[in-house]
């Protein structure tokens, strides 16, 4: 029952919390006009542009593929390093968080289970996850003050 639980967070909660935000944009979007592009940006900087950038250059083996078992969910036997879902599930939560604190702590512990779920499925290591929440926590707040300035700039310049 515990491995179904874990299929269920690791392989398609991820699905179901980005449903649920996407309702949330639509119902608050007159709100914070801005966050769906800061998170879009986000999302691809942290994982389309970061991870891929560091997996070019370090191929790190899942665990599965190092230790030699089947995963609890299936995957290709590619770099580990950093974890490309926390990677873009936090990058998005900490933008979330620097517009709606009570939403952003929703959307990361959801994101969290994810991660977790991911790392006892056998498809990362914990450091993975690390580095990777790092990484998206780094690119969302990075977007987030980028725009900040950025507003700030143009209200001076008028």
């Amino acid at each position: 029952m515990i491995e179904v639980f874990i299929i269920f967070l690791g392989k398609y909660f991820g699905y179901i919390l980005l449903g649920i935000l996407l309702i949330w944009l639509l119902k608050n979007f007159r709100q914070h006009p801005p966050l769906f592009w800061q998170m879009i940006t986000a999302a691809i900087l942290s994982r389309g542009i970061i991870t891929e950038t560091i997996r070019f250059f370090w191929h790190r083996a899942r665990p599965f593929a190092e230790q030699n078992f089947v995963p609890l969910i299936p995957h290709a036997d590619s770099a580990s390093f950093p974890s490309g879902h926390a990677t873009f599930f936090f990058a998005i939560g900490t933008v979330l968080y620097m517009y709606n604190k009570k939403a952003g702590i929703v959307f990361l512990a959801g994101s969290a289970l994810i991660v977790m779920a991911r790392i006892l499925a056998g498809l990362h290591w914990p450091s993975d996850i690390i580095a990777g929440a790092f990484i998206g926590i780094a690119s969302g707040w990075l977007v987030w003050k980028s725009a900040i300035i950025y507003t700030r700039s143009k209200q001076h310049a008028n």
